[in-house]
């Protein structure tokens, strides 16, 4: 066996896993402060790289600018998006807000490449595209940078749920009506873990847009991210880090090794295999909370 190439493959394999965690970390902050499941991500990150690159691109914006401009877009959008179709799922069967969600996913899907091309676009963020060459081993820096970002986010994530207003949202996620006994607005803590997801995504977006440009297939990220979400747990920030290292590594020695062997196509193999074996062994994932109720 090459050496060399196995540790390419794990490296590069753990940084695109960082990468997958950008787009995961969006669900599990609104889960965890909301306890919503949003299986809109995929579409957010999409939409979000999309608005980076309609302001660098066609108004003329610097593109760290335009990023600027999408983050405050992707946050208005949250609270736009709990305003107009969460609000009116309070009270509802968890599957419903999850049927929500799916809708609002292929919804946008639709509506980003029809409004602005299906074409494939591209923007730069000013990365350089020539890769790290350590020995005989090559790290894209691309992917570098980007897990550098996702190790960042997920940190500040960390500290955010230790502050006062952390506190408050993780209350909502765990029992909206005592929250409302004690004075908690619901409504705004919803409001604004959608907002905090929509801030990943844009993360997500402007990464992912740059390593392999703008079109609809971003929104597919969320099949790896919701791989992330369940063997991690759904509620947890550590497990987002642990879960996409685990997923990228297995997604990429895998299929180096496998793929020249059967024609390819194993990577979605192993993802799917990660998903239903958890679900199988782990429902809860390995740092989710297990809520156990009586009958």
């Amino acid at each position: 066996m090459d050496i060399s190439y196995f540790i390419e493959l794990l490296i590069n394999g753990a940084l695109t896993g960082l990468m997958y965690s950008m787009v995961a970390l969006g669900i599990v902050l609104i889960y965890k402060s909301a306890g919503v499941p949003n299986l809109a991500q995929g579409a957010m990150v999409m939409i979000s790289a999309y608005l980076i690159w309609m302001f660098s691109s066609l108004v003329g914006l610097p593109i760290y600018v335009a990023i600027a401009v999408a983050v405050v877009g992707m946050f208005l959008f949250g609270l736009v998006a709990e305003r107009l179709l969460l609000r009116k799922m309070v009270g509802q069967p968890i599957i419903m807000i999850v049927m929500l969600t799916l809708g609002l996913e292929i919804f946008l899907r639709g509506v980003g490449p029809g409004f602005l091309g299906a074409a494939p676009k591209q923007f730069d963020l000013g990365i350089n595209m020539m890769p790290i060459i350590i020995g005989d081993v090559f790290i894209n820096r691309e992917y570098l940078v980007g897990g550098i970002v996702a190790c960042i986010l997920i940190a500040l994530s960390l500290l955010f749920f230790r502050t006062r207003l952390g506190t408050k949202l993780r209350a909502v996620s765990d029992d909206h009506v005592s929250s409302w006994s004690v004075g908690i607005s619901v409504e705004k803590a919803i409001g604004i873990s959608w907002g905090m997801g929509g801030i990943a995504a844009v993360a997500a977006g402007a990464l992912w847009g740059s390593v392999q440009g703008v079109d609809w297939t971003l929104s597919m990220l969320l099949f790896p991210a919701v791989a992330v979400v369940i063997l991690g747990g759904l509620d947890s920030i550590y497990g987002v880090l642990v879960a996409g290292l685990i997923v990228g590594i297995l997604g990429s020695v895998i299929p180096g090794y496998v793929d020249p062997l059967v024609g390819g196509g194993t990577r979605d193999v192993v993802t799917s295999l990660i998903i239903l074996l958890t679900i199988i062994f782990r429902p809860h994932g390995m740092f989710g909370r297990e809520d156990i109720e009586r009958v």
